[in-house]
């Protein structure tokens, strides 16, 4: 696996990225990102608070960045 390489799990809301992105980070001994959680301590709030007041658009712009920033890390599961 190349040192910068990130492996990006992508799918609809609820279909279990976070569980298998662990797994899988686990397995090849890299770090795992959940990028709800990164966007829950950057905005102080809980998804379902974000999307009931300012709409899901509002939280995917946040989603972005938080991918946006990760791109300095080595390698690691990402799971948005």
């Amino acid at each position: 696996m190349n040192r910068d390489m990130k492996i990006i799990l992508i799918g609809y809301r609820c279909t279990g990225k976070t569980t298998v992105g662990k797994g899988l980070a686990e397995r090849l001994g890299i770090p795992f990102i959940d990028t709800d959680l990164l966007v829950e301590k950057a905005t102080g709030k809980t998804i379902r608070e974000m999307t009931e007041e300012r709409g899901w658009p509002f939280f995917r712009e946040k989603e972005r960045e938080a991918i946006k920033s990760l791109t300095a890390l080595g390698k690691s599961v990402i799971a948005p």
